[in-house]
């Protein structure tokens, strides 16, 4: 394989890839589309489920200090009273009085129309909620919103949560959900969309501790995307200055991707002090008051929160994995994905569509997706069909031929080297479980076992 240069990403070639491939697409595409929604296709719905459940396996399937939630999308107005969203969750906004299009004046560069050059109404704070009705009558007393994020459902729950499972401090709560948010300005595809979700944690802990945990979670957080293939020079922590501080905030860094379009946030890690449980508090009437047993106080905790965004993980992903390859004169593209995230971690490939390899080919299918997520493809040649599971980042292909028939053996072939070993079909499922492990593995001739040489690390 030639040595080349890192390719630059271009955002018109993950679009342009997760359109044909499947990976996701233009939302209500056949009526004109809707503008900054998008679904997620058969490939996509993999990836963003993946990503989702990497994330809660490390925060909450293998901690002893965190479970899980899953709070209603609508909740009680006064929610979003006692946390600030109904007074300060706003954009600065202007019109232009030509073409009537909306802009935030935060992030416009001149004085004008950036799309006509017409002239700009003055700036006005516009929320950012989405607001419905609950019930049959539309008036001021069935108002209800759509969250503009999950964090409060948990900050309600706290006492629940701490009653029902008798967790101690420091522990978290976890939650992956939707959130809306009737964004001015959207764009960079799925980077800033008007629905999307969340993954997020409130880590609650004694008020002395908050310096310890901030970082803890800031180095946990960061390490996450590195074991799970980002590239380190990709990512920086950007800490906000006090003037862009959130209302709540006693510190928050940003983790930084280098997107296409430049660097740009992608989780968020904040020290929310006891805010939340002082205004819910404050708001509802009810204690929400930690009892420690060891100190015998009662005392408000503290908060950490990392919140991360599925979908904007979704497309740092996507670009970090995103490469070409000069290959026999040809490009060839391919997606580096870390297997834990692949969408397809395994392709079933017969040489030939006749009868008897088709067959043996069918019953490794058959074997194979009992424990993974495995295609089938028997449409045109072989390379071209290596081709399409490289575009996608399927990380092994599994090859049945005549030879299949005699030896009983089928050919692996590795995505990122083009390797291929040849492997005992009764053997395949250790072999590919192994490999998607990250584990080297030698095979020894026909008849012989497969012995574990070392762990790679991805």
């Amino acid at each position: 394989m030639t040595e080349q240069a890192p390719i630059k990403v271009d955002m018109e070639k993950i679009v342009s890839l997760c359109r044909r491939r499947g990976f996701i697409f233009p939302s209500s595409e056949i009526y004109g589309g809707l503008s900054s929604c998008w679904d997620y296709g058969p490939l996509g719905v993999e990836l963003k489920r993946n990503i989702k459940e990497a994330w809660w396996r490390t925060v909450v399937q293998e901690r002893d200090d965190m479970v899980g939630l899953d709070a209603s999308i609508l909740m009680h107005p006064q929610i979003w009273e006692a946390s600030g969203h109904l007074k300060g969750f706003a954009d600065p906004l202007v019109e232009c009085k030509s073409c009537h299009l909306r802009w935030r004046s935060d992030e416009l560069e001149n004085s004008n129309c950036p799309s006509c050059g017409g002239e700009l109404t003055e700036s006005r704070l516009f929320n950012l909620m989405f607001k419905t009705f609950i019930g049959p009558v539309e008036d001021e007393a069935s108002v209800v919103y759509l969250r503009p994020e999950t964090a409060q459902g948990i900050f309600v729950n706290f006492q629940n949560v701490v009653n029902t499972t008798r967790k101690r401090l420091p522990f978290g709560i976890a939650q992956i959900g939707k959130a809306f948010r009737n964004e001015i300005t959207t764009g960079n595809f799925i980077f800033r969309s008007r629905e999307f979700e969340q993954m997020e944690i409130e880590f609650f802990i004694k008020p002395v501790t908050d310096k310890e945990w901030f970082n803890y979670w800031l180095e946990e957080r960061l390490n996450w995307y590195v074991k799970l293939g980002i590239k380190r020079e990709n990512l920086r922590l950007r800490q906000h200055t006090k003037e862009e501080l959130a209302h709540y905030a006693r510190e928050c860094y940003d983790i930084d991707y280098l997107f296409p379009m430049g660097w740009s946030e992608l989780e968020g890690i904040a020290n929310r002090g006891d805010f939340d449980l002082v205004q819910h508090a404050s708001v509802s009437g009810k204690s929400l008051d930690y009892f420690d047993e060891e100190s015998k106080e009662h005392f408000l905790p503290y908060i950490i929160e990392p919140s991360a965004g599925v979908d904007r993980s979704t497309l740092a992903f996507l670009c970090d994995a995103y490469d070409e390859e000069l290959e026999d004169g040809e490009t060839r593209v391919l997606l580096h994905f870390h297997p834990t995230l692949a969408p397809i971690k395994v392709a079933v490939l017969p040489l030939s569509r006749q009868e008897k390899p088709v067959t043996v080919a069918k019953q490794i299918y058959t074997d194979l997706r009992q424990q993974w997520m495995v295609s089938y493809d028997d449409a045109q040649s072989i390379g071209r069909r290596y081709r399409r599971q490289d575009e996608i980042g399927t990380p092994f292909c599994v090859t049945v031929d005549f030879q299949s028939l005699e030896d009983e053996q089928a050919t692996i072939r590795e995505r990122d080297t083009m390797n291929q070993i040849r492997v005992p079909i009764v053997d395949l499922k250790t072999t590919l479980q192994a490999k998607l492990e990250g584990e080297s593995l030698f095979i020894l001739p026909p008849g012989g076992s497969i012995w574990k040489v070392e762990r790679e690390e991805r």
